[in-house]
């Protein structure tokens, strides 16, 4: 009797759910299983690589680092012999993290390429507007890449990069991280296995929280499209990628909408101030406050480059506060970028995708939903739910069961370093098929992304042209 019930219970909150209202929900609605399985993970790191690749870091900001690291931990690996980066402070911390050579040190990127190849590799981790020229000029000199996503502004540029990727023969891996992170890989094999029968659609969230929005996309480095690339590829070219992976069929024409809603100067509350410290009467009450977040709370306060004595660390907050973005009103910033943004994607064989990407969530974490003929899965990136159709049986996979090298707490859902211990495979074996976001692989889902831009702001369904024009 109790079987019954719980089935009817299911099948209750399987009807509740048709209609969309809303997207995406937690977990929390289903009958979790008492025992989850452990998403399998496989250590960081290449144990057969004797002698290390050598790398040159274009970028020592806070990706440049990501793959510095992996190098600090796996110095038989990969072993950054050179840098280029015009913040000092950065320059300089970077170059003794690595032990870096004083000639191999430089300021900007061209200067690299004045010098005959002396590294294996570059990895390029320069702001958005800076990846096609030095990623051109590392192919034609001969060097292996590791790209930062994303791979470049316009479609052309990108197209561009690809052509001379297949003339020069040389291995370009574009950072999207999700495809190596352990619950995205199952996720994918669970779907490729027929499990849940045919796939019929999925739907796909990226709730980017509303402090990070009002950080990187209104306040930051990325808050003007046409000073970096639009959000939909800044922030979400990962998730268009990973749909496009877990398909793994080609997208045929998308729809999309959204705008900059909300941090507007027609949204500035009365008594705000320009910045956040020039006495603004809302500040208090204001959950965008830059006086709250970098100064009381010290939240994403990485990209202030502190000095070595903490004791200085409260008055070198309240400076930047008071002469760069990150202490400006976020209703009076010169921002662009979308703070909501959703797309329709017609797959061959009639598969279906929606994604959303949400400012305005106080959590971060992705959240997808696939639906199959046969069964469904629902997943926040720390477990995902089966449920199988016939039986209603219900199997829990969670990645924290089995946190081998603290994949858990690591970037991306373990994706950065996995991504990079593939990359240095690759490189070393001179064989691209050992990556699964070669440049190849990558640019359909950057060309989905620019035509979900161009459908954005044309109102119109587009279609996609995966073919050179």
């Amino acid at each position: 009797m109790k079987k019954k019930e719980n089935r009817r219970a299911a099948i209750k909150k399987m009807i509740a759910g048709i209609g969309g209202i809303p997207l995406i929900t937690s977990l929390s609605g289903f009958d979790t299983p008492e025992e989850g399985k452990p998403i399998p993970v496989k250590p960081y790191g290449n144990k057969d690589i004797d002698k290390p690749i050598t790398a040159i870091t274009l970028g020592a900001g806070s990706r440049g680092n990501v793959y510095g690291n992996y190098a600090a931990a796996f110095p038989n690996e990969l072993n950054i012999i050179g840098v280029a980066e015009p913040i000092e402070i950065r320059n300089h911390r970077y170059t003794a993290k690595h032990n870096i050579p004083e000639q191999n040190r430089y300021q900007t990127w061209e200067d690299v390429f004045e010098r005959p190849k002396f590294a294996d590799a570059i990895i390029i981790t320069t702001p958005d507007n800076l990846h096609y020229g030095p990623c051109m000029k590392a192919l034609e000199m001969g060097y292996d890449v590791l790209l930062e996503k994303p791979i470049a502004p316009t479609e052309k540029e990108c197209r561009d990069i690809l052509a001379l990727a297949k003339k020069t023969g040389r291995i370009v891996a574009v950072c999207h991280v999700l495809r190596y992170a352990p619950y995205f890989i199952k996720l994918k094999e669970m779907i490729d296995s027929g499990v849940i029968g045919d796939l019929i659609s999925i739907q796909h969230m990226e709730p980017i929280q509303h402090i990070h929005m009002s950080h990187s996309y209104v306040r930051g480095n990325w808050h003007n499209s046409k000073e970096t690339t639009p959000i939909i590829l800044a922030k979400s070219c990962h998730d268009l990628d990973i749909l496009r992976w877990m398909i793994g069929k080609e997208c045929k024409s998308i729809s999309a909408f959204g705008n900059l809603k909300w941090f507007t100067a027609a949204n500035a509350p009365k008594g705000s101030t320009n910045r956040c410290a020039d006495g603004c009467t809302v500040e208090a009450t204001c959950p965008y406050s830059a006086l709250k977040i970098y100064h009381r709370d010290r939240d994403y306060t990485y990209v202030f480059d502190f000095p070595e004595d903490p004791a200085t660390h409260s008055e070198f907050i309240l400076e930047k506060l008071r002469t760069t973005n990150y202490g400006r009103c976020v209703y009076k910033m010169e921002n662009d970028q979308p703070d909501h943004y959703v797309t329709a994607m017609e797959f061959e064989d009639g598969i279906t995708a929606s994604f959303s990407m949400e400012a305005f969530t106080s959590y971060h974490g992705r959240r997808t939903r696939v639906m199959g003929s046969l069964g469904d899965i629902t997943g926040d990136m720390t477990e995902f739910v089966h449920t199988d159709f016939l039986t209603m049986k219900q199997t829990k996979w969670d990645i924290t069961v089995d946190d081998v090298n603290d994949y858990k707490n690591s970037g991306h859902g373990g994706g950065d370093w996995a991504l990079a211990t593939d990359w240095v495979r690759a490189v070393k074996k001179q064989d691209a098929s050992l990556l699964t976001s070669t440049i190849d692989a990558s640019i359909e889902s950057h060309i989905i992304g620019f035509m979900a831009e161009k459908s954005r702001l044309s109102k119109q369904t587009v279609p996609i042209n995966l073919k050179q024009n």
